[in-house]
């Protein structure tokens, strides 16, 4: 049984830097409004990593479209850009000033990824646990995944598990 109704913010832009930190303000005071003030910070790291990413190398135009989606207990933040070309995780030297984008997200998120569109662009997204209350949801590993996925479970239902388990 679904609670919570499903929860969607979309804004569309140019990626200019102008323009970024305004996306990272209207992010914030979208997940202020959806009482989601614990994910700001992850939020507004993520995005403005992605559409950095647009303003350096998408092409052939700077036009995406950011996306907030709320379903139950997982926020998913998404870029959609025009352009076809799949972005790498890559290792940056340890002085360098820029690279890092994809793995910071991988660091802050609980799972992230590309959407190819074929020659219409492609979505990079990521996720974020969140709880109806507004605070991170406290989630386990379970069976050695690196990322609890849709199978993270309360504390308390993993100590049943275990005892049942045991």
């Amino acid at each position: 049984m679904i609670t919570q109704p499903a929860r969607h913010c979309a804004v569309e832009l140019q990626a200019l830097p102008s323009r970024i930190g305004q996306v990272r303000r209207i992010v914030s005071a979208q997940l202020r409004y959806w009482h989601l003030d614990p994910l700001i910070d992850q939020a507004a790291l993520g995005v403005t990593e992605l559409l950095t990413n647009v303003h350096r190398h998408a092409e052939p135009d700077k036009l995406c479209t950011v996306e907030m989606d709320l379903l139950l207990d997982r926020l998913t933040v998404s870029v959609r850009d025009h352009d076809p070309r799949i972005p790498t995780v890559s290792t940056a030297d340890q002085l360098a000033t820029c690279g890092r984008g994809l793995s910071m997200i991988a660091a802050v998120s609980e799972s992230w990824g590309i959407r190819p569109q074929g020659d219409a662009g492609k979505v990079v997204w990521f996720t974020l646990p969140a709880s109806a209350s507004g605070t991170l949801a406290a989630v386990e590993t379970l069976y050695g995944a690196t990322t609890p996925g849709p199978f993270a479970v309360a504390p308390a239902a993993a100590a049943a598990q275990s005892a049942l388990v045991s």
